[in-house]
C-alpha cells in the first residue's frame, strides 16, 4: 500500500511538472539544401508571424510564440514563389528537411506535431495529381462511379495513414474529403444536364423590345450568345461596353447576341407593368440594340440553367445544343478565343 501511495504521488508530481513546463511556443529547426534565400517567413491570414534567418548552409533554428492556442495551417516561405504549408501549435517541436529546388515536394517533417504537416503536403500532392477534372466528368456513369469510389478510398487512405493527427485537422479534412466527392457528383450530374453538346433548355415567346416575341428556336442555324441580366445589376452594366465591341467584331458572322432581362415586379413596387417599362427605358437609354428580350413572369429558362447570379452568359450552337452553359464574359479575352475556335 505504501509503495502504491508513493507511486501515485510520483505520478501526480510528474503530471504537475509536465503542466508547469508545458511549452507555450513552437520550436522550428531544419535544413534547406540548395537554398539561395537568407530568410524564412512564417505567416498566416493575419500576416507575418516570424522571420527566421538561415545560415550559409541552409540551416535554421528558432522559436515562435503563437498568439492563439488553436492549431492552424501557416505558410512557410523563402520568397513569393516558394511556399509550403506547415501546421503549428504551441508545444510543437518540428524539424524540417527539404531541397529548395524542389520546394514543397521534397519536404519531410519530423518531431512533435510533424505528422500534421506531412499529411497536408501529401493531401496537396494528391490534389495536384488530378490534372484534368474534365476527363473525369466526361466518363460514362459506371466508369465515373468507379473513379469517384477510387478517389474516395485514396483520400481516406492518406488521411488514415498518419498517426497522431490533431483532432481538429482530422475532422476538417475528413469533412473536406466528403465535400470533394459530393462536389464531383454534383458537377457530373450538372454536366449530364448542361454539358457541352447537350440540348439547351429553351425559352418561348419572350417579349421583344422591338415588338412581338422571340423564342430560342427562332435563332436555329446560328450560334446564340445569351446575356442574362437586369437593370439593377451593376456588374451586368459593366459588361455592356465590351458586349457592344464584341457585336461589332462579329457583325457579319453566323452568331446572334441576345439579351434577356430578368427584371421583375418585386423590385418595382410589386408591379410587372413598372418592371417592363423600366426595362424598355433602360434598353433605350443605354442604346443596347440588337435582340433585347424580357422574360417577364417566366422563370423556366433561368431555373433550367440553375442561374443564381447575374450576369450569366450562355453560348448555344446552330443546332440548339450547348457550347458553354457558363460562357466567358465579354470582357474576358477567353470569349474571343472560344468564338474564333468555332470558325463562326
Amino acid at each position: 500500500m505504501k509503495n502504491l501511495v508513493i507511486l501515485i504521488i510520483s505520478m501526480l508530481i510528474m503530471a504537475s511538472c509536465s503542466q508547469e513546463h508545458k511549452k507555450d511556443y513552437v520550436t522550428l529547426q531544419g535544413k534547406l539544401l540548395n537554398n539561395k534565400d537568407s530568410v524564412i517567413t512564417i505567416s498566416n491570414r493575419q500576416g507575418v508571424v516570424k522571420k527566421i534567418t538561415l545560415d550559409e548552409n541552409g540551416n535554421f533554428k528558432d522559436t515562435l510564440q503563437l498568439k492563439s492556442d488553436k492549431p492552424e495551417i501557416y505558410n512557410f516561405s523563402v520568397n513569393p514563389g516558394k511556399a509550403a504549408p506547415i501546421y503549428l501549435k504551441n508545444g510543437f517541436d518540428i524539424t524540417l528537411e527539404g531541397n529548395s529546388d524542389n520546394f514543397m515536394n521534397s519536404f519531410k517533417y519530423s518531431g512533435e506535431g510533424a505528422s500534421n504537416s506531412n499529411f497536408i503536403v501529401a493531401q496537396i500532392k494528391k490534389n495536384q495529381s488530378i490534372k484534368d477534372i474534365q476527363t473525369i466528368l466526361d466518363l460514362e456513369q459506371s466508369e465515373f462511379d468507379k473513379k469517384i469510389n477510387t478517389l474516395k478510398k485514396e483520400y481516406d487512405s492518406i488521411l488514415n495513414s498518419y498517426d497522431n493527427l490533431d483532432s481538429t485537422l482530422y475532422a476538417g479534412m475528413n469533412k473536406q474529403n466528403s465535400q470533394l466527392i459530393t462536389y464531383f457528383k454534383s458537377i457530373y450530374d450538372q454536366n449530364l444536364r448542361m454539358g457541352k453538346g447537350r440540348p439547351s433548355p429553351t425559352f418561348n415567346n419572350y417579349l421583344n423590345v422591338k415588338g412581338g416575341t422571340k423564342s430560342l428556336s427562332d435563332f436555329q442555324g446560328k450560334y446564340v450568345y445569351i446575356d442574362v441580366w437586369a437593370t439593377w445589376c451593376g456588374p451586368c452594366v459593366v459588361q455592356f461596353p465590351y458586349l457592344k465591341e464584341l457585336k461589332k467584331d462579329y457583325k457579319n458572322k453566323n452568331i446572334v447576341f441576345v439579351g434577356i432581362s430578368t427584371d421583375e415586379a418585386r423590385r418595382n413596387g410589386g408591379s410587372w407593368e413598372a418592371a417592363e417599362i423600366k426595362w424598355r427605358n433602360f434598353v433605350k437609354e443605354k442604346n443596347l440594340g440588337d435582340i433585347q428580350l424580357w422574360s417577364g413572369k417566366d422563370y423556366s429558362f433561368q431555373q433550367a440553367y440553375e442561374i443564381t447570379g447575374i450576369p450569366r452568359f450562355i453560348l448555344i450552337d446552330p443546332k440548339g445544343n450547348i457550347v458553354d452553359a457558363n460562357a466567358p464574359r465579354p470582357s474576358d479575352p477567353a470569349l474571343k478565343q472560344l468564338l474564333n475556335s468555332l470558325n463562326i
